[in-house]
């Protein structure tokens, strides 16, 4: 091959456009970029020119990708597709060798990236860190570490938390407490879920020492895409306290869980609230309350700062209520 013709050939090479996902809107307009998942009524379309842009599914007139995707028409199934190409307005065809499909927009529940082994496996999740050393009259050190994570595959998902707190001032150690929940969900329609879950409290100051729930109930999930989250759960709770002293209370509780999260300003910003509001069913406390709220800010595609307030409050317990309000700030890991 003479060098003029190896020339022409990188000329040509570098002049080839880079592939692109692309959107055809109903008013008119050409979006490019690459498509990284539909869900909840939104195409998340991650592009160089504005990041990621959340587009409206009923004002997409069709849309074509060169990425192998999971199409799923409905919540539990999907068909893999070797691309997608456009086709008339209001449909997409699925590219799959020599047996193309051709499918109405609306009838798409899903479009996502497959996973191996479970293609329509969907695993997020967070760790927050935070720390405060102080050196001055009164020496305080104060640590806080959680972690929230939620797994889903078809019907099921499974949902794990935890959390450690310990301060210490001027050497004596006035918060040493730790906490682990686990809960599973069962999807009997695509909205509603029926959940069990188990969670354990254990701390080594207050008088309540250990706490011990195990319930179960139905649950809503209004709405989970890209853009946030929103589950309400109702669930009837057997409760055990073990106090410092040996003594013992158990009781069962009607309970209101929810879960929420929200991305705003292309999804740098995350304002996230979730917690536990129970009544017992007769005798040991009057109620219980277990939440906290905040702010996350992505700095990159997985670190990020967050700022949370946190709320445990159990009213009427066997010697004093317990009130605690903690707030801290500090930087985690998303994915």
């Amino acid at each position: 091959m003479s060098s003029r013709t190896l020339l022409c050939l990188i000329a040509a090479s570098l002049c080839t456009p880079v592939l692109a996902d692309t959107v055809w809107m109903k008013n008119g307009d050409r979006l490019s970029g690459k498509i990284k998942v539909f869900d909840g009524g939104k195409l998340l379309l991650e592009t160089p020119y504005g990041g990621s842009i959340a587009l409206d599914w009923k004002q997409v007139q069709t849309l074509e990708s060169d990425q192998e995707l999971l199409v799923k028409q409905d919540a539990y199934s999907g068909e893999k597709a070797k691309s997608l190409k456009a086709a008339e307005p209001g449909k997409v065809t699925l590219a799959n060798g020599d047996a193309p499909k051709t499918v109405e927009l609306a009838s798409i529940e899903q479009i996502m990236k497959p996973r191996p082994v479970v293609e329509d496996f969907l695993w997020k999740g967070n760790v927050d860190v935070a720390m405060d050393y102080k050196r001055a009259e009164n020496n305080t050190d104060d640590y806080d570490v959680s972690f929230k994570t939620t797994a889903r595959h078809g019907r099921w998902r499974h949902n794990a938390e935890g959390e450690y707190n310990r301060e210490t001032k001027d050497d004596v150690t006035t918060t040493n407490n730790w906490s682990a929940e686990y809960a599973l969900d069962r999807f009997i329609t695509e909205k509603w879920f029926w959940q069990g879950r188990l969670e354990y409290k254990r701390d080594h100051i207050e008088d309540l020492a250990r706490q011990r729930t195990v319930g179960t109930g139905p649950g809503y999930q209004f709405w989970d895409d890209e853009l946030g989250a929103f589950s309400l759960g109702s669930l009837i709770n057997r409760t055990d306290f073990e106090y410092r002293d040996g003594g013992k209370d158990n009781f069962y509780a009607a309970a209101v869980k929810w879960d929420y999260n929200r991305y705003l300003i292309g999804k740098k910003v995350e304002f996230f609230t979730n917690g536990e509001v129970g009544k017992p069913l007769g005798g040991v406390a009057e109620y219980a309350l277990d939440a906290e709220m905040g702010l996350r800010y992505k700095v990159t595609e997985w670190a990020s700062l967050n700022l949370k307030a946190e709320k445990d409050l159990i009213k009427g317990t066997r010697d004093s209520d317990l009130d605690k309000t903690r707030y801290t700030a500090g930087f985690g890991v998303t994915w």
